[in-house]
């Protein structure tokens, strides 16, 4: 998986940071998927300056209705359709986000030409599409907002075909049932099964994409053992008491969960507008101190995970 961030920004954007969209690539080799998590104003303007577009997103997840989340999505919606593109969409959110997004294309005459699911979220399993499964965990802010839990499903191992040919078993359309660990009967009678000749699966990756929050309890379980933790960072830890009133986190409270969560990295967003390149690098120094597998996003930076 690779992540994109298209804006690293807080409420407000800057020169050199927008609002909040992340771009998932899940780049699986078989099948196309590119997710956005969140879709502040000027999204789709920033996807003009990646190899993306509208067109390719299956999925939007947004977190919560402020509009720094979400302000963008209705253009986005529209250019999308525009362009002649037919491919389904499906929105997930919490609760007002059908209400928002249909009033915005009634209101000023707007409308899909392609297929548009909305779906209202609440804590828990929202998808599996069979490849992987994606979790919403409620958060702790001034709206009803939800972080998301992206868990690859494990790989199967590789199929040893020098002890499937020591065992008798020659290659053939087989080897694909034997691979997903079915049994067989040869022509001998002999029944093989696939699950004796594979080697250990192979872990999926996973990514906990954070909403706006305060520390709450449910944040340990979305990031528990993560391969990637994305979390907000809007003030430092000198003003952990404001963070904290406004239902955001400090540098210090981000970089506590990570260690607390056993992630394998932390990657910092959702930066005030009070900082500028400078600030942003003090603020990334505090997460160090505490977690050093710290990074710290800037908008069009690219992680794979």
């Amino acid at each position: 998986m690779e992540l994109l961030f298209l804006g690293t920004s807080a409420g407000v954007p800057t020169r050199s940071r927008n609002v909040t969209a992340i771009l998932l690539n899940l780049q699986h080799p078989t099948q196309a998927g590119l997710w956005l998590f969140d879709c502040g104003e000027g999204t789709q303007h920033q996807m003009l300056s990646t190899p993306f577009n509208p067109g390719k997103l299956e999925r939007i997840f947004i977190s919560h209705l402020h509009g720094d989340h979400l302000f963008g999505l209705p253009g986005l919606l529209c250019s999308r359709s525009m362009a002649g593109n037919v491919q389904p969409l499906t929105l997930y959110g919490p609760k007002g986000l059908r209400e928002f997004t249909e009033t915005a294309l009634r209101l000023s005459g707007s409308w899909t030409d392609y297929p548009l699911e909305i779906v209202e979220v609440t804590a828990g399993e929202i998808l599996d599409d069979g490849l992987r499964k994606v979790t919403a965990f409620a958060l702790e802010h001034p709206v009803e907002c939800y972080g998301y839990r992206v868990e690859e499903h494990d790989k199967p191992g590789a199929l040893d075909a020098k002890a499937l040919k020591a065992a008798g078993v020659k290659p053939g359309p087989w080897f694909q049932e034997l691979k997903a660990g079915k049994s067989i009967v040869l022509e001998d009678g002999r029944s093989i099964n696939g699950a004796d000749f594979l080697a250990p699966a192979i872990p999926g990756k996973s990514v906990a994409i954070f909403g706006d929050t305060a520390p709450c309890a449910t944040a340990i379980e979305l990031a528990k053992g993560v391969d990637a933790m994305i979390h907000e960072t809007t003030l430092d830890s000198s003003m952990e008491e404001k963070a904290n009133s406004r239902g955001h986190s400090s540098t210090r409270q981000a970089a506590q969960l990570a260690l607390e969560a056993g992630v394998s990295r932390l990657i910092i967003t959702h930066v005030s507008s009070r900082y500028d390149e400078k600030g942003c690098q003090r603020l990334l120094e505090e997460c160090r101190t505490l977690f050093p597998a710290t990074e710290l996003a800037h908008d069009f930076a690219i992680f794979t995970v």
